[in-house]
């Protein structure tokens, strides 16, 4: 079966017969049948129109909401990325203050050790000239007591700057 619109009503045209109906009723009745079709016509455009607008409109939004998810996840990759980088740098740098703070442990071992090296050597430097030291009068002092007990004189004058009290 075909659609009827509004221009077919109008235009239709009836073959009159002997006992038909009354022309003027039945005339109204088209009038008031295509004013009909034709209001039915337009709203339907204009909610077909409606329709194609929200659709677009759903359209432009579900495209927003795959940008927004897109986004979403790009800033969440970057978020990740960032965090990894951020741990990386901070096992890099406390690994390095680590290695930093050997070399100077070593170094104040190294520096320790030489100390008591030193010390040491400072007390055997010492306790070598204490010995010498003892040694040197040991041998003056038996060498004062070998010596005679006489006064030297110089043209039978006692010498003065040789005199033992």
């Amino acid at each position: 079966m075909q659609k009827i619109s509004p221009v077919d009503i109008q235009h239709k045209t009836f073959k009159k017969a002997l006992q038909g109906y009354d022309r003027a009723e039945v005339d109204q009745f088209l009038d008031e049948l295509i004013e009909s079709l034709e209001d039915e016509a337009q709203e339907k455009a204009a909610l077909e129109a409606e329709i194609a607008d929200l659709r677009e409109r759903i359209s432009h939004f579900k495209a927003m909401e795959d940008s927004l998810q897109n986004t979403l996840l790009l800033a969440q990759r970057t978020a990740d990325e960032v965090k990894a980088a951020a741990h990386k740098e901070a096992d890099l740098i406390k690994a390095q203050a680590k290695m930093q703070a050997e070399k100077e442990i070593a170094s104040l071992v190294e520096r320790t050790e030489d100390q008591k090296r030193e010390h040491q050597r400072a007390l055997e430097s010492a306790e070598k000239a204490r010995s010498e030291l003892r040694s040197l009068l040991m041998t003056h002092l038996a060498l004062l007591e070998k010596a005679p007990a006489t006064v030297p004189t110089f043209n039978g004058i006692p010498d003065q700057h040789t005199l033992v009290p």
